[in-house]
């Protein structure tokens, strides 16, 4: 049976100039000759996707709309490397004329060479990540780059017809307060760039910092680290100014201008089909025609680079019940600012399993974290700091598996 619909493509590349204190990505320093073993083995990938799925009872859609290079900095391959990456890709699938294809970059690690491949490749939209404008505070966390390297940068990208651009930042590195969160934020707007993602510092085993900040150690500065508050403080302060300066909120972490919303992130609040590729990659297909019809596989590649480059066979993969599709349903669909519509879920899973859902929406929004919006229900400004508290809720909402 023919695919149906179109496909965003996620290639990760995970290698790094300095691994960041924060990170908690598959991702890292490795030698040059690595790059173009790993280059090869995505091309293998990318020609073997369409038997894997038929294997595996996927429809796999050939129209790519959305194309994501992510890391690790993907800036870093070799202008050949770009080219070669691409052209599988375009071999393997029918990339349509107008698709998003978004690369991350690390300012100051774009060489005029690589910058003219990725043009010649077809990138349209660039993500920079910045984290910080504040120097000291991006060299504490492990950046290789200054206020100065970035704007140079942004007036590049500008030059070479790159306008649609993406910057991080990341409230709560070691050293931040409000002024400098509040400088870095002047400098961001300043920048005028049409799409922004915030995220708030997480504190966990896979990375250095946060396996610093559980033990109550002091490396990497990890007992300058703002506290929670103070996090959550500078989170809703850029909710605000952002705001103002006309990038409304339209996802928990990301902020755009008007019709600059990331299609290829979209797909993934959605639930729509996306084909990773690469170490640590995600991939998320629709059932095709037999026994898993109306089904969705998720998969996930090894973390390891060495498993990796032995070969094919290393992905974790798994269909999905119709209960947990419809958990997913709402935990990803409250990650967006328009929130979740029941009466579309209900068509997709039923009356009797929506009301089950909603039954748990009535329960958090009397803790004034969900709250209805026309016929839709939102996370509150509360819920978004608080958001994996209320997405805990919608876990096992299946018959007979209501949480307490």
């Amino acid at each position: 049976m023919a695919a149906t619909g179109k496909l965003g493509l996620y290639i990760s590349i995970p290698f790094c100039r300095s691994k960041c204190t924060y990170c908690n990505f598959a991702s890292g320093v490795y030698p040059a000759s690595e790059h173009h073993s790993y280059v090869g083995r995505l091309i293998e990938d990318l020609a073997g996707a369409a038997a894997e799925a038929d294997r595996a009872g996927a429809d796999l859609p050939r129209t790519v709309d959305t194309v994501y290079l992510g890391g690790g900095t993907p800036s870093l391959l070799e202008p050949d490397l770009i080219a070669k990456l691409f052209g599988a890709i375009n071999r393997e699938f029918e990339v349509e004329p107008d698709a998003e294809i978004t690369v991350e970059c690390a300012p100051g690690q774009i060489a005029d060479a690589t910058l003219e491949a990725l043009v010649l490749a077809g990138v349209n939209r660039v993500s920079l990540g910045v984290q910080s404008f504040v120097d000291r505070e991006a060299q504490v966390s492990g950046r290789l780059h200054s206020r100065e390297i970035v704007a140079r940068d942004v007036r590049r990208l500008r030059d070479a017809g790159m306008t649609n651009l993406n910057i991080d930042l990341i409230a709560g590195l070691a050293g931040q307060s409000h002024e400098t969160w509040n400088e870095s934020l002047k400098e961001l707007i300043e920048a005028d760039v049409p799409h922004v993602s915030v995220y708030m510092l997480e504190v966990d085993e896979d990375s250095r910092l946060g396996r610093e900040m559980l033990k109550g150690g002091a490396r990497y500065h990890a007992g300058l680290v703002p506290t929670d508050d103070a996090i959550a403080g500078m989170y809703e302060t850029a909710i605000d100014r952002l705001g103002k300066a006309g990038l409304e909120q339209y996802e928990i972490s990301n902020f755009c201008r008007a019709g600059f919303e990331s299609r290829h992130n979209l797909r993934y609040w959605q639930r729509r089909p996306y084909l990773g590729i690469g170490l640590d990659a995600s991939s998320m297909l629709r059932g095709a025609s037999g026994g898993h019809a109306g089904s969705v596989l998720r998969s996930k590649t090894t973390d390891d680079l060495k498993m990796y480059l032995e070969g094919p066979g290393q992905a974790e993969t798994a269909w999905l019940t119709q209960d947990e599709q419809h958990e997913e349903a709402w935990f990803l669909g409250l990650r967006m600012n328009g929130g979740v519509r029941p009466a579309a879920l209900e068509q997709e899973f039923g009356h009797e399993a929506v009301s089950r859902a909603l039954e748990v929406v009535s329960m958090v929004e009397e803790d004034g974290l969900l709250e209805w919006k026309g016929d839709a229900v939102r996370l509150t400004g509360q819920g978004r700091l608080l958001s994996n508290d209320v997405f805990q809720e919608f876990l096992g909402i299946g018959v007979g598996q209501m949480q307490p």
